[in-house]
């Protein structure tokens, strides 16, 4: 399906903050812009789509890390997963407006941690992302392009407290 026959994007989306017991951040590089650091984030598939249903798919999407996995198999437990109950509403930057319907600008994003043990493997969807980088939170939220990105970063020490 070529992008022009896919349905238009919903204007709500997640913003996953992964990080580890010591605060270093993962982050990845988007292969439609390279240079652009980023958490992970997505748009829900459907209306209707609760929040963390949308998170668990598009972390296993972009990382390969497996939110609420079976006790028997590598994963995280659907618990390290929260809500930290930010929300932002930014524009669409113009790049990617024409993902969504004709006169839609604006996107609400909900924000939340996913807390993963160190040394927790990353797996890239290469079409997505290029690469992959583990860092200090500040450093993290320095490398970040998009404000409400780099403002959650900044939110990860009192959110863990």
């Amino acid at each position: 399906m070529t992008e022009t026959q896919r349905p238009a994007k919903i204007p709500e989306s997640v913003l996953v903050v992964i990080y580890t017991p010591a605060l270093d951040v993962l982050l990845i590089e988007r292969a439609d812009q390279p240079g652009f650091w980023q958490s992970v984030t997505g748009s829900k598939d459907f209306a209707d789509e609760p929040l963390i249903e949308t998170c668990i798919r598009e972390v296993a999407e972009e990382t390969g890390i497996v939110i609420g996995a079976p006790a028997l198999s590598p994963g995280i437990p659907r618990s390290a997963l929260r809500d930290w109950g930010l929300r932002n509403v930014y524009e669409i930057y113009p790049v990617w407006r024409h993902r969504y319907a004709p006169g839609v600008t604006h996107n609400t994003e909900h924000v939340f941690g996913l807390c993963v043990p160190a040394g927790t493997p990353v797996i890239l969807s290469p079409r997505e992302h290029l690469q992959h980088a583990w860092l200090p939170w500040r450093e993290a939220a320095d490398r970040c392009f998009s404000p409400s990105n780099a403002e959650a970063l900044l939110h990860l020490p009192r959110m863990t407290a």
